[in-house]
């Protein structure tokens, strides 16, 4: 089923459609700066908020591959502003984002152990926004340069799995699993031609998960993630400030590629300024059958 305006819709979401030859792959398919091993083995559908979680349209270099890899990439850019107070000025209205460049990412994987890998990832853009109205009084063009680093890894101990994963950066919240603008509005003192400007919001993601296997049949994965902003002084009150995830489940796979289990999930959001601050809480239980097909031959 699709997301965002396909929300409930049949209509056809691709996900991943991408090839390589040698050392060199392009297409859509997980961002470099995206690590997909930190994420859970849980039914539950979203995720982790505090996950870097995109997958993106891109050409790359693999020079090493392997267990240990070495991978640099240009994506397509992309981002979202959030004028705050000032949102349903015309002045503001007027102002059209602009990327000039691709995204460059790069990551480095150390791995191929039996106890398992680490990862470092990063990522810089350039956003620009154009004032396209030459008849108000002010300039408020400008531009902001996003960067962030992702530190990742798998441990392997024993039945046990820890997933682990810390961001930090600014203007990068895109790439996030869940979070809603990379720019936020702010005052600009002493300057009556550009009263206001925009900044690259500062971004912080934490994932922390175990994956234990009991038995053959029998496994659990719990955990907790984080993701806060650092709001710039124009956004409203009731802009997102922070998010947390958590969940434990347990699983039960009687057969191969039959699984089934209940899980307990829990979130949280804080806003900017208002106060305001909600949880919720889920029990969740699942079914899943797995199967594929191949036609032809080697």
């Amino acid at each position: 089923y699709g997301v965002g305006a396909d929300a409930g819709q049949t209509t056809i979401r691709l996900r991943h459609a991408y090839g390589e030859v040698g050392q060199v792959g392009a297409g859509q398919t997980w961002s470099v700066f995206m690590d997909p091993d930190v994420f859970p083995a849980s039914v539950e559908y979203w995720g982790p908020g505090g996950m870097v979680f995109l997958r993106n349209v891109q050409v790359r270099w693999m020079p090493i591959q392997g267990g240990t890899r070495l991978t640099v990439a240009i994506e397509r850019p992309g981002a979202s502003a959030d004028a705050g107070i000032y949102s349903e000025r015309i002045e503001i209205q007027d102002i059209n984002p602009r990327f000039p460049a691709p995204d460059v990412t790069a990551e480095f994987r150390y791995g191929g152990q039996k106890w398992g890998y680490v990862e470092a990832a990063g990522i810089v853009r350039k956003i620009k926004w154009d004032d396209v109205n030459p008849t108000d009084p002010f300039e408020l063009s400008g531009d902001a340069t996003g960067w962030g680093i992702n530190l990742s890894s798998n441990l392997k101990i024993k039945r046990d799995t820890i997933r682990l994963q810390y961001v930090y950066g600014e203007g990068i919240e895109n790439y996030f699993n869940d979070n809603p603008v990379d720019v936020g509005l702010k005052n600009n003192p002493g300057n009556a031609l550009t009263p206001v400007t925009g900044e690259p919001l500062p971004v912080t993601g934490i994932v922390a998960f175990l994956d234990h296997r009991w038995s053959e049949r029998f496994s659990s994965s719990a955990g907790w993630s984080y993701v806060s902003v650092d709001n710039s002084d124009l956004q409203l009150p009731s802009a997102f400030k922070t998010g947390q995830y958590a969940l434990a489940n347990l699983l039960y796979r009687p057969v191969p590629n039959v699984m089934m289990g209940g899980e307990l999930q829990w979130g949280e959001r804080k806003n900017f300024s208002d106060g305001f601050r909600s949880e919720d809480f889920r029990i969740q239980f699942s079914f899943k059958y797995e199967f594929s097909a191949s036609i032809g031959g080697n």
